[in-house]
């Protein structure tokens, strides 16, 4: 029987290194669950890589995590559909006309301003953001690593600020379940608290404002205003800036602005029928592929009542757009394998236990929040990440007769770091996806604003900490 320790820190660890090292991530990914898999099998490496294809098999026998990546397909056929459809371009013909997007930055705050707007679900805010604004900022040359790095930081960053939605229904189970008596009032005070989300929102903003390319942004920037879209040399999967969309229809706006609407509108609907009413009870996972088929439904019956195309026609594009996402579901697949291997082992309870109980809430609150950011990272799970916290920081609270809302506070925003940070968070496996961007590429032009965000995050919970 395998005791948690400091060696159930390895196979995460080792994923992140050799993803970021190599840029192989579907070999990162696998490399971390084979060796987390060797942990529980006592150290039989053949024992351990039967295991870790079986953990991979495992994923898709739980129903949660099968519709996340049925999702991720249908999402590809979609955007496929929705593009070949005019959709895309007439709706940026529309912004045009209108005056309203006519440079490179205010195609930067279009997604900004959409990922504020539809705070409903973090995967459904960055799909509608990343496929809006994508031709936009391809137009302007601005770098799809900047709107994958905007998209990100304006989904979960948002989404946990706002409690009528299912990140705050999740939250207030957990707070209700550790005995707070008021876990709506307890959340709402801590919304202001939440000082990660908070400034990655403010950052985001300014990046925009004032063009703050730093690091491996300003590569890619550069890149980009040269006229390349990716680094890798223009070929059928990677397209140049001035290649057209083949096969699309005449521009018309409805044509994605309806399916989108559906989309955004079925995810509480899908929340209130799951949860036979009562919305917090709700199945998220089913809820965004109920949303994200409804809109798909609603693309072909569009398709089909212009004449514009037959059932062949759209099937090809949903099967085209589902193997062009085919990668990133993989990756997804992967990631949840080894989220399921580091749950096994204990990784994150190591982690928290690490937590000492006996010191200043000056020092605790930090703590807190670098241990919540740690176990996010290392697991890709902010949710994850929340249910291990939350019974731990807000009964330390209650022991030392401090107010709980200061340490909700510090999980979710360490949690939503670490989460942001991570190449193995499904957020930001899903950001890279709708934007068009290099997975690694978003994780290593992402990173530097949000470790300065994280750091800033930090010194306000030690200075919050010293004023209790």
């Amino acid at each position: 029987m395998y005791e948690p320790g400091w060696t159930s820190l390895l196979p995460p660890l080792l994923a992140i290194g050799l993803a970021l090292t190599t840029r192989q991530v579907f070999l990162a990914l696998f490399g971390g669950i084979w060796l987390g898999s060797v942990l529980l099998a006592g150290g039989d490496i053949l024992a351990g890589l039967a295991a870790a294809i079986e953990s991979l098999v495992a994923v898709l026998g739980n129903a949660g995590d099968a519709r996340v990546i049925m999702f991720t397909l249908v999402i590809g056929g979609l955007i496929a559909t929705v593009e070949a459809s005019g959709g895309v371009s007439g709706f940026i013909a529309w912004l045009e006309r209108r005056r309203w997007v006519n440079d490179g930055r205010r195609a930067q705050w279009l997604p900004f301003f959409t990922g504020i707007l539809i705070f409903i679900e973090s995967n459904i805010t960055i799909l509608v953001a990343g496929s809006v604004a994508r031709p936009l900022v391809d137009r302007y040359r601005v770098a799809r690593e900047k709107l994958a790095y905007i998209v990100d930081s304006t989904s979960a960053p948002i989404c946990i600020l706002i409690p009528l939605n299912a990140w705050g229904a999740f939250n207030l189970s957990l707070l209700d379940n550790v005995g707070v008596e008021q876990p709506l009032q307890v959340f709402l005070s801590s919304i202001p608290l939440n000082l990660y989300a908070i400034l990655a929102v403010i950052l985001t903003a300014l990046v925009i404002a004032f063009g703050w390319d730093i690091g491996p942004m300003k590569a890619a920037q550069r890149r980009t205003g040269s006229g390349r879209l990716h680094w890798k040399e223009p070929s059928e999967e990677t397209e140049t800036m001035d290649s057209p969309r083949l096969g699309a229809q005449p521009g018309r706006a409805v044509n994605m602005v309806l399916p989108m609407l559906v989309m955004v509108l079925f995810m509480p609907l899908g929340l209130w029928i799951t949860g036979e009413g009562e919305l917090a009870r709700g199945s998220g996972s089913t809820s965004v592929l109920w949303a994200v088929l409804a809109a798909l439904a609603t693309s072909w019956a569009l398709l089909l009542s212009q004449r514009a195309m037959g059932i062949d026609r759209l099937m090809q594009l949903f099967l085209k757009g589902a193997a062009a996402l085919l990668p990133m579901a993989l990756i997804l697949l992967f990631a949840l394998a080894l989220g399921g291997v580091a749950r096994e082992l204990g990784t994150g309870q190591y982690v928290a236990d690490l937590v000492p109980r006996d010191i200043t809430p000056s020092l605790m609150l930090p703590a807190v929040f670098f241990c919540s950011a740690f176990i996010a990272f290392s697991v890709g799970s902010s949710w994850g990440t929340f249910a291990i916290m939350i019974p731990i920081a807000i009964p330390a609270a209650a022991a030392l007769g401090l107010p709980p809302a200061p340490f909700l506070a510090a999980v979710l925003s360490g949690g939503v770091f670490g989460d942001h940070a991570s190449p193995i968070s499904d957020t930001t496996v899903i950001s890279s996806m709708a934007t068009g961007t290099d997975h690694i590429e978003h994780v290593r032009t992402q990173l530097p604003y949000a470790l300065l965000a994280g750091a800033a995050a930090a010194l306000g919970f030690a200075v919050m900490g010293a004023t209790l």
